[in-house]
């Protein structure tokens, strides 16, 4: 989350104005003060002048100084920020004036910057671990069938689209959070029965699920068939308003990611209960895992945050990209998604207004 303008303070009495303006009233004293010793002492005015504009330039100098440093430190961060050290920062960001400010909102941007370019590695190094598995087992699927290896059955063909599955879902998980970045999702919001609609979600949701093979991850880590989805929605003629599209993408991501930490034989429930207002909608996805520390749960919906990938039947992490597109799917809506108290596994509550926010 970008900061920028972060630190600005309001008018200081060491502001730069107040600094200059405390010259020029120095340097009239000064003057004033020379002027009338020399008429107290006869001194000619031309030895006056001259002590007087020597003793301006020291004053002018010295607070010239003070100016000038930190913009030629700020030219040399910024120099090295343009060629890409994100590293570096401004000193001076504690003064109780204009550079002071200006020092702490560069040293904000740098902050945000670095941010990003972090991002963008973890995006390369997670979208390359992710491609690298299903095309290897891709490939040496086909090479065994050209080789004459092994014989082109359904079985061997049903393992080669299971790795094409898994790149086309990750090519559109990419191509949504591009949407997202550039923000060209509109909504097409329309009232519907959830019972039925969320029952289509599970079935897909458990379809998906016992079609997950070993080779689907690469780890070695078996299916997750033996996690059970219940659906509870009431009433059971509940209607919601809502894009369906966007919402079974947040459905799917967030039973996707309650199967992966459930315990074996656990179960997934999936809660539907109408909000306040009429169309507005209240879902709740819970499972019986490991649950998330109070201390994570406001990371849970980052990018790129593969959660507790090393706990029981975590799954493989998957990109880290799910939740975040699901948070993004529920505040274009101009609801709300979090995660809940829960006195077992993870609880995340989702609500919908019913009458999501324009796009923009």
């Amino acid at each position: 989350m970008t900061r920028t303008g972060q630190g600005l303070r309001p008018f200081s009495p060491f502001s730069i104005k107040t600094k200059l303006g405390t010259l020029v009233v120095v340097s009239v004293f000064i003057t004033t003060g020379l002027l009338m010793v020399a008429l107290r002492t006869k001194t000619e005015v031309r030895f006056i002048t001259v002590f007087s504009v020597i003793a301006s330039m020291l004053i002018t100098q010295f607070v010239a100084h003070g100016l000038t440093a930190p913009l030629d430190n700020m030219t040399r961060v910024a120099r090295a920020i343009s060629q890409g050290d994100f590293t570096r920062r401004v000193r001076g960001a504690d003064r109780r004036d204009e550079l002071g400010d200006l020092a702490a909102t560069i040293n904000v941007m740098a902050d945000d910057l670095e941010a990003v370019d972090r991002h963008r590695k973890e995006l390369v190094a997670n979208v390359s671990h992710e491609l690298r598995t299903p095309i290897a087992a891709l490939r040496a699927v086909l090479e065994n069938v050209v080789d004459g290896v092994s014989a082109a059955d359904p079985e061997t063909m049903r393992t080669a689209l299971k790795q094409t599955e898994r790149l086309g879902r990750l090519v559109e998980t990419l191509l949504d959070l591009s949407r997202v970045d550039n923000g060209v999702v509109p909504l097409k919001a329309r009232r519907f029965e959830v019972w039925p609609y969320l029952s289509g979600v599970l079935k897909e949701a458990g379809l998906a699920a016992g079609q997950r093979a070993m080779l689907a991850s690469g780890s070695g880590r078996h299916t997750r068939k033996d996690v059970h989805l219940h659906l509870d929605v009431y009433p059971p003629d509940l209607t919601a308003v809502a894009d369906a599209e966007r919402l079974h993408q947040v459905v799917a991501n967030l039973i996707d990611n309650a199967v992966k930490h459930s315990p074996q034989h656990g179960r997934v429930t999936v809660r539907a209960r109408g909000g306040d207002i009429p169309g507005s909608l209240s879902l709740e996805v819970i499972d019986e895992g490991p649950g998330i520390p109070e201390g994570q749960r406001h990371r849970v919906f980052e990018r790129f945050n593969r959660g507790s990938a090393g706990l029981p039947g975590s799954g493989d992490g998957g990109t880290g990209l799910g939740l975040a597109i699901a948070r993004w799917a529920v505040e274009l809506h101009g609801g709300h998604i979090g995660v809940a108290e829960s006195s077992r596994g993870c609880r995340i509550l989702v609500t919908l207004p019913g009458s999501p926010k324009p796009s923009g």
